[in-house]
């Protein structure tokens, strides 16, 4: 068994920050490329940013330069912190990991999302 816990959602001013965790917890082995992805109310979810073990980072160009994606592996989790936060960037966090299990098996997880709301 393998969950992903995401914490850290809110609802926060146009211009404010917000920091996202996420946990990745169970029988794991190994735990690889990690990432935030969200769902803007009415549109399809979109990937944010992403992280593998060696702390290379991708991110959506909407986000660039206002939010950071780090890595703890020793915690097997990864961190969103975003700064001037934008109405559009208003939706539910989802974490996303790919997880190696004690069996060996590789597969894809999703936490049950944070919701993240930017509102005057």
């Amino acid at each position: 068994q393998v969950q992903v816990t995401e914490s850290g959602g809110g609802l926060v001013q146009p211009g404010g920050s917000l920091r996202l965790s996420c946990v990745v917890s169970g029988s794991i082995s190994g735990v690889h490329a990690m990432g935030w992805h969200r769902m803007p109310p009415g549109r399809p979810r979109e990937l944010v940013a992403s992280i593998d073990r060696l702390g290379i980072t991708d991110y959506a160009h909407s986000v660039s330069g206002r939010f950071t994606i780090s890595r703890d592996n020793t915690k097997h989790a990864i961190y969103l912190q975003m700064n001037s936060l934008k109405p559009e960037d208003t939706g539910e966090y989802l974490c996303n990991a790919e997880v190696r299990t004690l069996t060996c098996v590789l597969g894809d997880h999703w936490g049950q999302g944070t919701q993240v709301t930017v509102s005057a």
